[in-house]
């Protein structure tokens, strides 16, 4: 539930920024002439959004959880840290969407991409202190890491190139763990995507032209794309025995594909802008070599 209010949160703002003529590779140039209006307009919806999305948690699912003393805990060993993957993801796409946001308000490039850093740190961190308050879980200092790292992913290009050359993306495909553990991986398609870490894998996707000279004719959306992610995971730290399964063996999965940047797609179409900011964050499927720590190499002809 709580990733999944996350992610209308984000799919959202994705929408609603890129139904705007002024589309981000537009905002190049530094400017200091900042758009009262539009920073009024920017500070009022996230605002809303971000009261609106921590209040709806609280209620959604904290609320009916036990609630005990501020405490910490350490969550580190769980889901072989595919759960840290998606923190990390989380952030970045929400520091993308409050850099986004600043520079159409007019701020500079700079103070846009510190602003929309600190946007997702102060959100994620709000989650993790209402974790605090939680018996069920706790401040989790692996989280707050993650989350912090995301941040920086999006800030330190901002900074650097003025473009995002490498994107956190996300992938998914349905596997037979969740039948040995509905309740925990999921009992349908939408739950076992936020639930099924066996199914889920994260990528870092790199745009080649963009390091390559302006002159080239190498296709500008083409990216390389280097995933993580993991298998027989019936239980966050270890595996339930069940009697009426297979034995599961716990591994990491490493993999090399293709992808494609689809916010450099050129087209005129408003439209067509607008579905490919929302879907920018998905791993197009498309071959991929994978080595698992079970010690074996696979190749797979398409891969999502």
């Amino acid at each position: 539930m709580r990733s999944l209010l996350l992610y209308i949160a984000l799919v959202v703002s994705l929408a609603v920024y890129s139904q705007d003529s002024t589309s981000y590779h537009s905002l190049r140039t530094d400017t200091t002439s900042v758009h009262k209006g539009r920073l009024i307009g920017v500070l009022s919806v996230q605002g809303a959004l971000y009261l609106g999305s921590l209040s709806g948690l609280y209620f959604l699912w904290y609320k009916d959880y036990p609630q005990s003393g501020f405490h910490f805990f350490n969550d580190d060993n769980e889901w072989l840290q595919m759960d840290k993957c998606g923190h990390a993801t989380t952030s970045y796409y929400i520091s993308m969407i409050g850099n986004w946001s600043y520079r159409w308000a007019g701020l500079s490039r700079k103070k846009s991409a510190w602003y929309g850093g600190l946007l997702a740190e102060a959100y994620m961190l709000n989650i993790e202190i209402l974790d605090g308050f939680s018996s069920e879980w706790g401040f989790s200092i692996g989280d707050f890491t993650a989350n912090t790292l995301g941040a920086a992913i999006f800030v330190s290009q901002q900074l650097l190139w003025n473009e995002q050359r490498f994107r956190l993306k996300f992938s998914f495909h349905e596997t037979s763990y969740p039948d040995y553990r509905p309740d925990l991986l999921g009992s349908n398609l939408i739950s076992q995507i936020l639930k099924d870490y066996n199914g889920q894998s994260y990528w870092l996707s790199g745009n080649i032209s963009a390091f390559l000279p302006k002159t080239s004719r190498f296709p500008k959306w083409l990216n390389i794309a280097f995933g993580y992610g993991a298998g027989g995971m019936t239980g966050a730290s270890s595996n339930i025995v069940n009697p009426s399964g297979p034995y599961q063996e716990r591994y990491r999965r490493f993999m090399l594909s293709v992808d494609v940047d689809l916010t450099r797609i050129p087209t005129h179409s408003k439209v067509l802008k607008a579905v490919f900011t929302v879907l920018s964050f998905i791993k197009i499927p498309a071959p991929a070599i994978e080595y698992n720590t079970l010690g074996n190499f696979r190749f797979y002809p398409l891969y999502y």
